[in-house]
């Protein structure tokens, strides 16, 4: 037992980063080359409004067409030859090389996400203003969480009115408390330049920032329908220049700012990620980038976002379709739950959604922990809760392995000629215990007696216990202390270094 209760090697784990998805497929072969010449289509004929001058000029060069309507329209041709150098078997790092995830075909891994004003208090049961030491902590806690493979800024630091001081404080707390890969948002250009001298220092220097970025830009940089938002844009501009992977982000609403039909839906999306896209190798042909096809959901009989619908899981799994089809690396967003608090109703929508959309081979599945609200709220308890959703998805991506071992023929001859009637004690039953199966941090599987025994524990409350248990102890030292008097000697950092541990 004592053996068994040790940490496992990773080759052993039953489920690890980067399963193959892709078994789930809502959408028919010709369903996805209907919604892909769609795309095409509204990029050649439609095209965006709002370009910058120097996206006009990047992409015209390239043969993008800017008409008398001021619409900057892209030529399939165009879009095409995007795609022909276009960055593949892209390599997200992290600053520890343990957690680099590999993007190529459908690789599913997990990240957290959403950007959200207020945190959840489960203890208190109350929405409360979230803060820079939540997104400190929380960056903690998912450092600690086997399952959740990058964290993206689960909240906006609301502490920090200035937008320069928010960009630079958002960076800060999540690069500090975690040695995984990083996503997160700027504002304006100029945050995004600044921002570089403090991952150069991190890395240590601009070549070695170069050669493994270990922090990738979320871009929203299109309104949709089919609407540059100017800032975002030169944001983008300015991450591509300097060596930072982009997550090219449409996020339209069906029913709203994007088509009721889900295929409509699904087909806008697609249509402004490759316009992204075509900036992005039109500025530096090959650039790492993600196409983050994120149609939400409206509910129309009141026009709200349901981010726990089943046809949000639905869309998502349908844009994981294209991604395989143009082989791309992909990220969509599901897991967010319109619930308030950890209760079934989160549950069961964060698990029904996020496994549509590992099955269907998401490289990455953003927003797959804490989000609550329709992303309005975060929950820090929550990622312990969700590491646990997860571990059962990633299992359940990982499939069945079929082999003449596997079969047990051998095995099943022996116990039924030897009259045994079970396989409790077969050496197999205890060499697959835990290569095999994959077991709950926090799920009950007891017995109501042992359940009863144990006082009756709730789940919410263990993971509120173990959630101060990490607060109390983790405090991460990837970044030496050298480099982090540095940066606060540069940036307007606002934690304290006894806030943080150090």
């Amino acid at each position: 037992m004592a053996e068994r209760a040790a940490p496992l090697a990773e080759a052993v784990k039953p489920v690890r980063p980067g399963h193959a998805g892709g078994h789930y497929r809502p959408l028919s072969a010709g369903g996805v080359a209907a919604i892909a010449d769609n795309a095409f289509e509204i990029l050649e004929r439609v095209g965006f409004a709002d370009a910058t001058p120097h996206c006009i000029e990047t992409c015209a060069a390239a043969g993008a067409l800017l008409g008398g309507d001021g619409r900057l329209r892209m030529p399939r041709s165009l879009v095409e030859r995007t795609l022909e150098q276009a960055r593949r078997n892209l390599v997200l790092h992290g600053q520890d090389p343990r957690h680099d995830l590999d993007l190529s075909g459908a690789r599913v891994h997990f990240s957290t996400a959403g950007a959200a004003v207020m945190v959840a208090d489960t203890e208190n049961n109350l929405y409360r203003d979230s803060l820079a030491q939540d997104l400190y902590d929380m960056a903690r806690i998912a450092d600690t969480c086997e399952h959740i493979h990058m964290f993206q800024r689960t909240c906006v630091p609301r502490d920090i009115p200035d937008n320069y001081e928010m960009d630079i404080n958002t960076l800060y707390c999540s690069v500090m408390g975690t040695s995984k890969h990083v996503g997160s948002s700027w504002t304006l250009p100029g945050h995004v330049e600044k921002s570089f001298a403090m991952l150069h220092q991190i890395a240590g220097g601009e070549d070695q920032w170069r050669a493994r970025p270990f922090v990738s830009q979320s871009n929203c940089f299109v309104v949709p329908p089919m609407k540059f938002a100017t800032d975002a844009l030169e944001c983008l501009r300015v991450a591509v220049q300097g060596g930072m992977p982009v997550l090219l982000l449409s996020a339209g609403q069906a029913g709203a700012t994007a088509p009721a039909y889900l295929a409509g839906a699904v087909s806008q999306a697609w249509a402004e990620c490759l316009g992204g896209l075509v900036y992005v190798n039109a500025i530096r042909p090959g650039a790492p980038a993600i196409l983050g096809a994120w149609p939400f959901v409206s509910d129309l009989r009141t026009g709200a976002m349901s981010g726990g619908s089943p046809e949000q899981g639905l869309l998502s799994a349908a844009c994981a379709q294209l991604g395989i089809h143009f082989d791309l690396p992909f990220g969509t967003a599901c897991g967010m739950s319109d619930a308030k608090l950890p209760d079934f109703q989160a549950g069961a929508e964060r698990a029904a959604t996020v496994l549509s959309a590992a099955l269907s081979g998401a490289n990455i599945i953003y927003e797959s922990a804490g989000m609550y609200a329709s992303l309005l709220g975060t929950c820090p308890e929550s990622l312990l809760l969700d590491n646990d959703v997860l571990g059962a998805v990633g299992r359940m991506t990982r499939g069945v392995e079929v082999n003449s071992g596997t079969l047990s023929f051998a095995e099943i001859e022996q116990i039924c000629a030897s009259g045994e009637g079970h396989y409790l004690g077969s050496g197999s039953t205890l060499e697959v215990m835990q290569s095999e199966y994959i077991y709950p941090d926090f799920g009950d599987r007891d017995s109501p007696t042992v359940w009863e025994e144990q006082g009756k524990p709730v789940m919410l409350r263990q993971a509120v216990k173990r959630t101060r248990e990490i607060l109390a102890g983790h405090a991460p030292r990837h970044v030496s202390g050298e480099i982090d008097i540095r940066i606060r000697s540069e940036f307007p950092i606002l934690l304290s270094r006894k806030a943080m541990g150090r």
